[in-house]
């Protein structure tokens, strides 16, 4: 019998599908799919809404469809793999947590997150988590506020948060109300500890921050969807070292930068790659410091991913 749901954990081998009548089953997924989907890693993802064939004997299911995506974020399954993973579909938002102390997370992650979600239509916004750290620290406030300006500006909404004092999480409770959200970020930033915060009672297991290297721990090991008082959902996603782009097609690069492709409206050459061009609008919002170079060199870094001789970019400037 064949019933409608949606896919909200998923371990690799197994899929739990919470079906429209409210049951919840566990599925695999029919092996065809698996053919069709060669370069992806994980054919179905949380957040799917997928058709299951019921098998009444033990209770599992098959996953035989997947339903068209409204959206979904994806990443470079490694740093030389030509295979994807889907980390989350049908999203309403994508909340990438970041943080500046213990680990710090580098703008280039940063921008090649906010890059992806432009480029498959999901809307995001950023939670600077540990923000009472930077509180504590010499100059601490000033890198939360050039941070929080420089996004902000660019027109993404960000939101200092910390789950130690609390600060932000009204934000973020009201931000996420209703929604279907995706949570991301690198190892160690606080995922985990604001999602308990957000759903009291959920006791995410949160792992300490490795003093030898400053880097996360991974607590969470497989993404699920988990549901928000009142209404809305968060899909919890294992922490990441990087964020590899795929499948960007170099011409439209500047279009996943909001303030570049803004600026490229005044190139001389319409196909202009803002890289080396006479009369490159973006070169000179770059030089005059109205786009900053941190994001520039994220763009220039996602021209080489698009590369095939591997060549870097030289920098105009």
């Amino acid at each position: 019998m064949k019933q409608r749901g949606t896919v909200i954990r998923s371990t690799g081998s197994w899929q739990e599908v919470r079906l429209d009548d409210g049951r919840v089953v566990q599925c695999k997924v029919k092996g065809t799919m698996r053919l069709m989907g060669l370069r992806c890693t994980n054919p179905v993802a949380v957040g799917d809404v997928v058709d299951v064939t019921l098998r009444p004997d033990d209770g599992t299911a098959l996953i035989a469809a997947v339903e068209p995506r409204r959206n979904y974020v994806i990443r470079r399954a490694s740093n030389l793999s030509r295979e994807f993973q889907i980390i989350g579909a049908n999203l309403d938002l994508a909340l990438l947590v970041v943080s500046l102390s213990q680990p710090l997370t580098s703008t280039t992650f940063i921008d090649r997150f906010l890059a992806t979600c432009e480029a498959y239509r999901v809307p995001a916004a950023i939670a600077i988590n540990k923000a009472d750290l930077l509180h504590d620290e010499p100059d601490g406030d000033a890198l939360l506020e050039a941070v929080a300006t420089l996004y902000r500006t660019i027109g993404y909404r960000v939101t200092p948060t910390s789950t130690v004092t609390g600060e932000g999480i009204d934000e973020l409770r009201a931000l996420l109300s209703g929604k279907t959200t995706l949570l991301s970020g690198n190892s160690g930033v606080g995922k985990s500890s604001i999602i308990n915060a957000l759903v009291p009672g959920v006791e995410l297991r949160v792992g300490r921050v490795s003093d030898a290297h400053n880097k996360g721990t991974h607590t969470t090991t497989f993404s699920e969807m988990i549901d928000l008082p009142g209404s809305g959902r968060v899909i919890d996603t294992p922490g990441v070292k990087g964020f590899g782009t795929i499948d960007f097609e170099r011409a439209q690069v500047a279009h996943y930068f909001p303030e570049i492709f803004a600026a490229s409206r005044g190139c001389r050459y319409g196909d202009c790659t803002h890289t080396h061009e006479p009369g490159c609008a973006v070169l000179d919002a770059v030089q005059h410091s109205l786009i900053s170079q941190s994001r520039y060199a994220s763009y220039l870094s996602i021209l080489e991913d698009t590369d095939g001789t591997g060549d870097k970019y030289r920098k105009p400037y």
